[in-house]
């Protein structure tokens, strides 16, 4: 058994139809739990909510708070989730996306799912973060952490980029490529599998290397431990751009080198009593058809 919740901090994917009524739902049922509640800054002023929850930057709940209840799809839980890493706030998804890896409560469900969870039941886990960079002329420009991946890609309407990658002090390769995905556990199952990535288990200490569309064949994806520095130099190519989940740094110049390393933040995901990393792989990616 886990602690028992004070008071819970409410994130939602605003833009989405229906919400504000979805949102002061759930709302209301932490009430009735006993739990304070107060809305995200972003998602209370944009339902018109603030006034009956109060309105906390990320910030402020990671000092007022000791839950966090995301409420959207995937894209809504890795915006928030960067934010609330360094606060150590643990995470609870409820699903109103389509895939919803780790969002895993569905809206119907939420609660049976969450009253338990309210009551100190449930499981938890952590899950490891990139952070890092863009560097020019050995001086950093842009900063920023992610929980999927980093993308380092060529321009959308130039050719491929050359790329050189070093991890450590090793040189690894130079690949010519439309670009190069680095992605953590969690992120194994989202653009670098649609690249041809595999699935890394969230409870292995490493990285995935995936190459987007190389233009040689021998360029394979590859997995690696998550200790050392990985440094991806900007060799030749046009408008090359560096993707750190939603924060973006485009036209790269050649010479330009983004530096990922693992972050000294995790993100703490907690489910329902019961809940399998195989079960939401083999329901999400349809394993189970043909059973």
């Amino acid at each position: 058994m886990g602690n028992r919740f004070r008071h819970a901090a409410i994130v939602g994917k605003y833009q989405a139809q229906g919400m504000r009524a979805l949102l002061e739902e759930i709302a209301q049922f932490l009430l009735s739990r006993g739990l304070e509640v107060s809305m995200e800054r972003d998602t209370a002023h944009n339902t018109g909510l603030s006034a009956d929850y109060g309105a906390l930057s990320t910030a402020e709940m990671g000092e007022r708070c000791d839950l966090a209840v995301v409420v959207g799809g995937d894209g809504t839980m890795l915006g928030i989730a960067r934010e609330l890493a360094r606060h150590n706030l643990p995470l609870v998804g409820i699903n109103q996306g389509r895939l919803g890896f780790i969002t895993d409560i569905t809206v119907g469900q939420f609660r049976e799912a969450l009253a338990p969870m309210l009551d100190g039941d449930y499981e938890e886990e952590h899950r490891s973060m990139l952070e890092g960079g863009v560097w020019r002329d050995e001086r950093p420009i842009f900063e920023s952490m992610s929980l999927n991946d980093v993308v380092v890609s060529r321009g959308a309407t130039a050719s491929m980029v050359e790329l050189r990658i070093h991890i450590g002090d090793e040189f690894v390769a130079n690949m010519r490529a439309d670009g190069l995905i680095i992605a953590s556990p969690t992120g194994s199952t989202a653009y670098a599998l649609s690249a041809g990535g595999p699935i890394l288990h969230p409870g292995i200490a490493g990285w995935v290397l995936v190459p987007i569309a190389s233009h040689t064949l021998s360029n394979r994806p590859i997995v690696l431990p998550d200790a050392a520095e990985i440094a991806v130099e900007i060799v030749a190519g046009r408008d090359a751009s560096a993707n750190f989940d939603m924060h973006s740094l485009t036209s790269l110049l050649h010479g330009d080198e983004v530096r990922v390393q693992r972050s000294a933040h995790k993100v703490r995901f907690l489910h329902p009593r019961g809940w399998s990393y195989y079960a939401t792989l083999r329901r999400k990616l349809r394993w189970y058809e043909g059973v």
